[in-house]
């Protein structure tokens, strides 16, 4: 499941990282301290979703269980 949750932060905090940086942009705050704080932001946010969305794909991938 590790590998799972890290390939998924990586696509997560890509996304929420640039997501983050459009929007401080958009709000004209030009500052590079901003721009990097806005994507730190956005990959420290992505940890827990990446940790959940690989718990319940692993989970989903699983055969069911015998009887």
């Amino acid at each position: 499941m590790f590998r799972l949750a890290a390939v998924l932060y990586i696509l997560c905090a890509t996304v929420l990282g640039g997501g983050a940086v459009t929007a401080v942009l958009a709000m004209r705050m030009m500052e590079p301290w901003q721009i990097a704080g806005a994507f730190i932001a956005g990959c420290v946010l992505a940890l827990p979703i990446a940790a959940v969305l690989g718990k319940k794909i692993y989970t989903a991938m699983k055969p069911p269980a015998a009887a």
